[in-house]
């Protein structure tokens, strides 16, 4: 990645586009909660890796991070223990971040939403963390199959998660404009009466 990437830019194309301009890879597969509704954001990824039901190391990845990072939140092990609830969330936003992936739970959900930092969450749990277990800061982690290193770029909209390879960066972004740009000329034909099933070649596959 030779420059920092244009967060807004992917953010605006968003899980989908991103995913199928890199090649259909990158999509975290777990069945995550989309907390505020509408939200979508794509940050460099800022890790923690928690002891299992203690979210020390999210305070420390909070306090380490810059303006844009998208924290990403897991565990050693899985537990459906709140990583993230009202307090944190608001830190996180005085301090700039621009999203969080928690793989784990989050508590507070209300306030969540009101606070309108975007977050995605596996679970929502009442029952919060302990605090004191110390854990690692920045390490690569494997998060519903997708590998997601420190500065990697992470994207999160209504579809879901994906992780974009920092070094991808360049080269996947005008690809995906490629794509958008196809997808706004489809669109207007489809609005005109076209059908996919003849733009596409398959009315000639299917019947010949």
């Amino acid at each position: 990645m030779s420059q920092p990437p244009d967060c807004a830019a992917f953010a605006r194309l968003g899980v989908a586009t991103v995913h199928e301009a890199a090649g259909r890879t990158g999509i975290v597969d777990l069945p995550l909660k989309q907390v505020v509704p509408g939200s979508r954001v794509a940050g460099p990824a800022r890790i923690a890796v928690c002891a299992v039901g203690d979210n020390t190391m999210v305070h420390a990845a909070i306090a380490h991070a810059s303006p844009g990072d998208v924290l990403v939140l897991t565990s050693t092990e899985s537990a459906a223990v709140a990583l993230v609830g009202e307090l944190l969330a608001t830190q996180a936003q005085t301090r700039g971040v621009a999203g969080i992936l928690v793989d784990g739970a989050v508590r507070d959900l209300d306030e969540l939403a009101a606070i309108g930092l975007p977050i995605w969450a596996l679970h929502v749990r009442a029952q919060g963390a302990t605090k004191g277990e110390v854990g690692q800061l920045d390490v690569p982690v494997v998060i519903g199959g997708t590998p997601i290193r420190p500065g990697d770029l992470v994207v999160m909209d209504c579809d879901g998660v994906m992780a974009l390879p920092g070094e991808r960066v360049d080269e996947v972004l005008p690809l995906a404009l490629e794509r958008e740009e196809r997808e706004r000329e489809l669109r207007a034909r489809y609005a005109a009466g076209e059908l996919s099933y003849d733009v596409n070649g398959l009315r000639e596959i299917v019947e010949g």
